[in-house]
């Protein structure tokens, strides 16, 4: 029994049709709820901030947060690989290996997030954990930077977005998908498996060859349980949420608002629930993967907050910590829809994927973030 007899099997003894659409699609919805519930939980438990893994190196040359990323970038690649070997899942229906390389978005839309992320005091992720701990700042930043993803989708920011940063000029036209096995010539499932086990244990052996990592088991956790997620994700939505459409008869992705193969990321799906809230009623807007996901993070970090006595209200230090903060969000808004996802959405779900753009848009975070933290230290020292 697979995954897929297991799911429904289950929504057969809850009196589930596990073959009716709407069913499914409602389905992949909570599944991804439970998902980014432990995801929420779990990085509520062991502080997990990609935000943070870049400030250890950059103040104090300190690697541990950083480690944790990696080791979840890892598992992801060779988990979401394994997948794709064994046929369960096909990248080429994502949003992250597609044939046009928008690589000028990619970069802005990277360093734009990265920077955004650091004044904000966290990426989309992060914004949700504290939400669920208490963190009054990122109600704040849930707001402008959901709007901000919102209006980069399909507003005034989009606009730029698309005939900018995506126009022609700026684009490169591959014949295939735009993923290292298919550059390398090998765009086979064996050839996926291939590059991704490279890939994955390359990063397995500078985790863990590292004695202090492997002694702090809080970000031992961190990375692998968040890995696994993204690969229970991509497994939800593009093996369980595949069926027919009732309305055009057509094989689709249900649950999804891409109407494709999607797992965690969490900026376009905050500017896909500022949307929701407006058009509560409109029957064509439906609780998707991805606005679950959202809930789900908080919901998560919430329970662990409470049950561990670790919930407090927090709130800003002062008019300017305010503003910077919402600048921050409103960046992020932006840099993540134009990046085409965020630390998680494209560091390690779209990195599980092996796309290029992912890697591009993951190093143009990091730097943005990188550059304002270096900014700041300059800033804070002449001020003293």
């Amino acid at each position: 029994m697979d995954g897929l007899d297991l799911i429904s099997q289950v929504l057969m003894a809850l009196g589930w049709d596990a073959e009716d659409a709407m069913v499914k699609t409602r389905s992949v919805a909570w599944l991804g709820f439970i998902l980014a519930f432990i995801f929420g939980y779990v990085g509520n438990k062991t502080h997990f901030c990609t935000m943070g893994a870049v400030s250890d190196i950059v103040n104090m040359n300190h690697w541990d947060r950083m480690r944790a990323w990696m080791l979840a970038i890892a598992i992801a690649i060779i988990g979401t690989s394994l997948l794709v070997y064994g046929g369960q899942i096909d990248v080429s229906k994502t949003i992250y290996t597609g044939s046009n390389f928008y690589w000028l978005a990619a970069l802005v839309g990277g360093l734009t997030f990265g920077v955004g992320m650091t004044l904000a005091g966290g990426c989309g992720q992060r914004t949700l954990v504290r939400l669920g701990g208490g963190n009054l700042k990122s109600i704040v930043v849930f707001v402008f930077m959901g709007y901000a993803a919102l209006v980069t989708l399909s507003g005034i920011f989009g606009a730029f977005r698309v005939s900018v940063l995506q126009a022609p000029p700026v684009t490169v036209f591959l014949d295939g998908m735009q993923t290292l096995p298919s550059l390398l010539g090998m765009p086979t499932q064996t050839g996926t498996l291939m590059v991704g086990l490279i890939v994955g244990v390359a990063l397995l052996l500078f985790v863990f060859l590292n004695k202090e990592f492997r002694q702090n088991h809080d970000n031992i956790l961190a990375g692998i349980v968040i890995g696994l997620i993204v690969v229970a994700g991509w497994y939800v939505t593009g093996r369980f949420g595949f069926g027919e459409d009732p309305d055009t008869l057509e094989l689709v992705y249900l649950g999804t608002n891409s109407h494709l193969a999607e797992s965690m990321t969490f900026v376009a799906p905050l500017g896909y629930t500022m949307n929701l809230f407006a058009y509560w009623t409109d029957t064509a807007t439906i609780v998707t993967f991805g606005v679950a996901s959202v809930f789900g993070v908080i919901v998560g970090s919430f329970v662990y907050g409470v049950t561990h006595r670790t919930f407090r209200w927090e709130s800003f230090n002062s008019p300017q910590d305010m503003f910077r903060h919402i600048v921050g969000a409103i960046l992020m808004g932006f840099g993540g829809v134009t990046a085409v996802g965020c630390t998680i959405g494209q560091g390690i779900t779209g990195i599980s994927t092996l796309a290029v753009s992912s890697f591009v848009v993951l190093a143009s975070i990091i730097a943005g973030a990188a550059i304002t933290m270096k900014i700041q230290y300059i800033l804070m020292m002449r001020e003293g």
